[in-house]
């Protein structure tokens, strides 16, 4: 989608299968893939399965409708209310309530203005040389309560975040009360982010710093402590970007891609990753104090035999709960190197249980005489470093933790499909029933243009 004038147009494209896809509907159109496999498994071989229903904007085949309302753009951040009547968006300064009882014809229900403030825009025209960056772009919109939203923005590079009170589904005004967002929303628009609400807690992962030099993942709000990752330590690169945070029954997944360190390669490598960390972390007494104690990561290999590897990841999600199989992930992933001046594309499925399986494995350990990293093969610790166990953790373990944070063996994913030319950058995930009484595997895939 592209502005045009003052104006920008919201498309909404109506899934035939029952999905709704409201995180993708800033996407020019959607694809449907329906796979046609055994159920819940998927078998990689060639180019893999072919999208074989394709609808663009216009098409009179398919139902499709607009929003639009003029001078506002931006529209990145999306919340389907718990009665999937509503979708709440959240724009370049403002907030939209968006009646779609009716998915086909998308009404306003109201509006909410959130600008930055204008001494917050005149710090960041005097700082940025682009001022087209100098507004709040939301980038963090959750569903708190019942009765409140949670609002984050980059608030002219000067994140901030609020509570927005619901009635009748309708957004009340925001009040004076803005607090910092410092760790939750980034500063600059460009950069990726993501967040989640788990048991009253907001799991962020985003840039925090205004040079975007400084990646966290941070944990606020709730009756638990503020934790956050450990900069100085290096468990995340600097360049890190933030895709996905996935909760699951004890531990928070973190989906992101960022330069890899541990390999000797020729040039800047990109690698994606999944890291975890514990619900009930409570951050160290002595060591690690206000940090997360239980933060691991590993990374997520995505490759055909013998072609380039699929590195960057672009957006990952899980499949519903009710499904009766093993829980998997399911994520989009393209290369960064081009094939013949054409970019690929790929999905790839994740077992739950071998991340997990991954995560109770062996360690990587750097070796500070050579800045080679190798297996850790000592004697191991107990508790084991990194678990959710029960109370603080010794200073010997957490003191292992701050150095042994990454995982030795790879979790190595399913190719369900692999496309050339194309760059694919979110997918939704269904089942559905086929006749053959089998449920069969439906993704929504997304792409940039």
């Amino acid at each position: 989608m592209e502005p045009s004038g003052d104006s920008f147009w919201l498309s909404m494209a109506l899934p035939a299968l029952g999905l709704d896809p409201w995180s993708l509907l800033g996407l020019f159109f959607f694809q449907l893939l329906l796979l046609l496999l055994s159920p819940l498994t998927a078998e990689s071989g060639g180019q893999g399965p072919m999208p074989r229903v394709k609808y663009y904007a216009g098409d009179g085949r398919r139902a499709l409708s607009f929003f639009h309302k003029k001078g506002l753009q931006d529209f990145d951040t999306l919340l389907l209310s718990g009665d999937e009547n509503t979708l709440y968006v959240g724009a370049r300064e403002a907030i939209l309530a968006l009646n779609i009882e009716d998915p086909g014809v998308p009404k306003l229900r109201n509006m909410i203005p959130w600008p930055a403030s204008d001494q917050k825009k005149s710090e960041c025209a005097f700082k940025k040389s682009n001022e087209t960056q100098c507004f709040n772009f939301i980038r963090v919109l959750v569903s708190f309560n019942t009765t409140h939203l949670y609002a984050c923005g980059t608030f002219a590079f000067s994140p901030a975040c609020t509570f927005i009170g619901l009635q009748d589904s309708n957004l009340l005004p925001i009040s004076d009360k803005v607090m910092e967002g410092k760790g939750q929303s980034p500063f600059d628009p460009a950069h990726k982010n993501t967040a989640v609400l788990v048991d009253g807690m907001l799991y962020s992962g985003t840039m925090n710093n205004f040079l975007g030099s400084e990646p966290i993942l941070m944990r606020t709000l709730g009756s638990q402590p503020v934790l956050k990752t450990d900069t100085f330590l290096r468990w995340l690169h600097p360049d890190a970007s933030f895709v996905a945070a996935i909760p699951s029954t004890e531990v928070v997944y973190f989906f992101f891609e960022e330069t890899a360190s541990e390999f000797e390669f020729f040039e800047k490598l990109h690698t994606s990753r999944v890291a975890r960390v514990c619900k009930n972390d409570v951050g160290g007494e002595k060591l690690l104090q206000k940090k997360w104690t239980t933060f691991l990561k590993a990374q997520l290999l995505c490759t055909q035999p013998g072609q380039l590897p699929f590195n960057v990841i672009r957006h990952a999600v899980l499949l519903p709960a009710d499904s009766p199989s093993v829980p998997h992930i399911y994520a989009v992933f393209t290369s960064q190197w081009q094939v013949d001046g054409t970019r690929s594309s790929a999905v790839c499925a994740f077992s739950l249980v071998d991340i997990e399986n991954v995560f109770k494995g062996k360690y990587k350990e750097l070796n500070k005489e050579t800045s080679r990293w190798t297996t850790y093969s000592d004697s191991e610790i107990t508790p084991r470093p990194g678990s959710c166990s029960v109370g603080p953790s010794s200073d010997k373990v957490l003191t292992f933790m701050k150095d042994h944070f990454l995982m030795d063996k790879q979790i190595v994913g399913t190719p369900l499909l692999v496309k050339s030319g194309v760059e694919y950058t979110q997918l939704a995930v269904e089942t559905a029933p086929g006749l053959d009484g089998h449920d069969h595997l439906v993704l929504y895939l997304g792409t940039c243009e």
